[in-house]
């Protein structure tokens, strides 16, 4: 029985995590064709830091605008063709199994170039308490 309390505690506490992301995530920042959806986030060994894993769902022609994070971003893509514009680097366009760094603190932003949806694996390693996403200029 302790074991269906505990799942059912991690399945309120994931529940909270995603609804408090989607609440906090300026409307701006989540424009129409864009779904993301929190995979897990933990503390990590180092203090004051976690890593968060979300799915992102970018419909074609689609793009998410120019953003920072607040640590490191790693990048899979899981399906179709992204163009990621990384401040100081020329655009960049990866496919389904490529992958990609972030720097922490790095402008960027990320457009679907394909005919069908695309999707990306974000694993964030980050500073807690802090917005996930800042929207930059």
């Amino acid at each position: 029985m302790g074991h269906r309390l505990s799942s059912a505690a991690r399945i309120l506490a994931s529940a909270a995590v995603l609804a408090t992301n989607l609440l906090t995530l300026p409307a701006a920042a989540q424009p129409s064709g864009i779904t993301r959806m929190d995979l897990q986030r933990h503390d990590l060994s180092a203090p004051g830091r976690e890593a968060v894993q979300v799915r992102v769902d970018l419909a074609p022609g689609v793009a998410f605008g120019r953003h920072t994070h607040p640590g490191e971003e790693i990048i899979y893509v899981l399906a179709g063709a992204i163009e990621y514009d990384v401040e100081g680097k020329p655009p960049l366009t990866l496919k389904t199994g490529d992958v990609l760094f972030i720097p922490a603190g790095t402008v960027h932003a990320a457009k679907n170039v394909g005919a069908v949806p695309a999707s990306e694996l974000a694993t964030y390693i980050v500073e807690k308490d802090k917005p996930l996403l800042t929207l930059t200029r």
